[in-house]
C-alpha cells in the first residue's frame, strides 16, 4: 500500500510517496512556480540521481497530473500503475474549531474547510485547490485531510482567548489556533520515548525553528499553549515574520509612511524577522557567516532570536509547572548549534545544563540526540521532525478504521523499538 502525501502552497506542490509495507519513503519532490510560469518539478528517489523537468503548470491540477506522470514513469517512476497509490493525505493549514483531528475528505468536509478559509487566506485556498485537483486526478482513492491546527485544539479557553471584544471571537473566530501541529506532535511523542516515560507523564516544550517558527507547551501529552495565534504571524521571531510586537506599531507606521493595510501586512509577514533586522538574509546560515565577517546586524539578529527563544522556554516552563525536556526541531533547530547554545545560556537555575561539545557536534537531520549533560535535571533533545510520517499513519489508520485522535492513537513512533528510516 502506497500513500501519497501532498502539501499544496499558492505556487508549489510538495509530495512524498510512502510504501507502507516496507515502511519507507520511495519518492519525494516538489513542483515549483505553479500558476506563475516557468514551472518545473524536482523529483528524488533514494539511490538515484535527482531528476528535474521543466513543465508548464498553469494550475494545481496540472501540477498533480505531472506528479502522477513522474511517479509512474518507466524511467524515473517508482510505481508501475497509478492504482498502486492507495490513498492521498493532504496538509490543510487551518481547520478552525471545526476540525480537531484528521478526517476523510468528502463534500461536507471540503465545505467545512472553505468555511474557515478566511482565517488563513494565504494558505487554505491553495490547500483547497490541491484537494480538488487531486480528487479530480485520483477520483477512485480515499483522500484524507490532516490539519496543522488540530494538535492545538486541546488548549484551555484561557490560553486561546485573546483579551479583545468577545464578539470578535463569537462572530469571526478570532482566537489562538497555533500551527506546525504535526511537527509538535511527532517530536513530543519521540521525546517521551527518549525520557522513558508515557506522554501523559511528561511536561515538554517543543521548539520548531525553521523559516517559520513556533513553540508549544505540552503538559501530560497534550498542547496547552502555543506561540502562533490566529495566524502564523504571532510568536517567535522568524525568517521574514516579526512575531510578537507592540500592536500599535503597524498603525503608527501606516500613518508615518502613508501605507495601506495590505502593504503593512506584507511588511510584517514578508519583510520583517531576520530579514528585517539584517536587511538581507532569511537563512540563518547566511546570518552566521555574516557574524564571522563582523556584520553587526547579523549579530543583533542572532541575539534577538536567541533571547526570544529563551523567554518562551521560561514562560512555558512556568505555565506547565516545570519541565522534563526541551526539544529543538526543524531546519534551524536541528542544525544551528549557535542559536541553541545562545538560547540555553544561563538556564542552569532551571536544571538545564548544556553539554557544549555535544551541542556543537549535533548538526544533523538524521539522528536524535541529547545535548545536555548526564546530571542535567531537564533534558534537551534535538529531534528531526517527520510530519509526513504522521500524515501517513493518520491516513492508514483512517482507512483501516483504527484512528481515534492524536491523543489516544498508538503511533509507531511512540515505541522505543521504533527506528526512523
Amino acid at each position: 500500500m502506497d500513500i501519497l502525501a501532498l502539501n499544496c502552497g499558492s505556487s508549489s506542490v510538495k509530495y512524498q510517496l510512502f510504501d507502507w509495507k516496507r515502511g519507507e519513503v520511495i519518492a519525494k519532490g516538489m513542483v515549483e512556480r505553479v500558476t506563475v510560469g516557468d514551472s518545473f518539478i524536482v523529483h528524488e528517489v533514494p539511490g538515484r540521481e535527482t531528476y528535474r523537468e521543466e513543465y508548464e503548470c498553469p494550475s494545481h491540477e496540472t501540477a498533480i497530473h505531472l506528479i502522477i506522470k513522474i511517479l509512474a514513469d518507466a524511467e524515473h517512476g517508482v510505481v508501475k500503475e497509478i492504482d498502486e497509490i492507495s490513498a492521498v493525505g493532504h496538509r490543510v493549514v487551518h481547520g478552525g474549531e471545526k476540525f480537531t483531528r484528521s478526517v476523510m475528505i468528502d463534500d461536507e468536509v471540503l465545505a467545512g474547510i472553505r468555511e474557515v478559509q478566511h482565517l488563513a487566506p494565504l494558505h487554505n485556498p491553495p490547500n483547497i485547490a490541491g484537494i480538488e485537483a487531486a480528487r479530480s486526478v485520483l477520483p477512485d482513492v480515499p483522500h484524507v485531510a490532516i490539519f496543522d491546527t488540530a494538535f492545538h485544539q486541546t488548549m484551555p479557553e484561557h490560553a486561546y482567548t485573546y483579551p479583545l471584544p468577545h464578539e470578535w471571537y463569537t462572530k469571526y473566530g478570532v482566537r489562538r489556533y497555533g500551527f506546525h501541529g504535526t511537527s509538535h506532535l511527532y517530536v513530543s511523542k519521540r521525546a517521551a520515548v527518549l525520557l522513558g516515560k508515557d506522554p501523559k507523564d511528561c511536561n515538554i516544550i517543543t521548539m520548531h525553528i525553521g523559516n517559520g517558527v513556533s513553540h508549544s507547551a505540552i503538559k501530560g501529552g497534550i498542547s496547552v499553549d502555543t506561540s502562533m495565534g490566529l495566524t502564523p504571524l504571532e510568536g517567535a521571531m522568524m525568517g521574514t515574520r516579526c512575531g510578537d510586537i507592540d500592536p500599535a506599531i503597524p498603525m503608527f507606521i501606516q500613518q508615518q509612511e502613508n501605507l495601506g493595510p495590505k502593504e503593512i501586512d506584507s511588511i510584517l509577514n514578508k519583510k520583517s524577522g531576520v530579514l528585517g533586522v539584517t536587511g538581507q538574509y532569511t537563512d540563518r546560515r547566511d546570518v552566521l557567516e555574516g557574524i564571522e565577517k563582523g556584520d553587526e546586524r547579523c549579530r543583533l539578529a542572532l541575539e534577538i532570536e536567541a533571547y526570544r527563544l529563551k523567554k518562551y522556554i521560561g514562560a512555558y516552563a512556568a505555565a506547565i509547572g516545570g519541565i522534563d525536556a526541551v526539544v529543538f526541531t526543524a531546519g534551524v533547530g536541528e542544525m544551528a548549534w549557535q542559536i541553541r547554545e545562545k538560547a540555553l545560556e544561563g538556564l542552569e537555575f532551571m536544571g538545564i545544563i548544556l553539554d557544549r561539545e555535544k551541542n556543537r557536534n549535533t548538526q544533523t537531520r538524521k539522528t536524535e540526540n541529547v545535548i545536555t549533560t548526564p546530571d542535567s535535571k531537564v533534558k534537551v533533545f534535538v529531534i528531526p521532525t517527520d510530519e509526513e510520517l504522521v500524515f501517513t499513519e493518520d491516513v492508514v489508520a483512517i482507512l483501516e478504521g483504527t484512528y481515534t485522535d492524536h491523543m489516544r492513537f498508538d503511533y509507531s513512533f511512540c515505541h522505543k523499538e521504533f527506528q526512523r528510516k
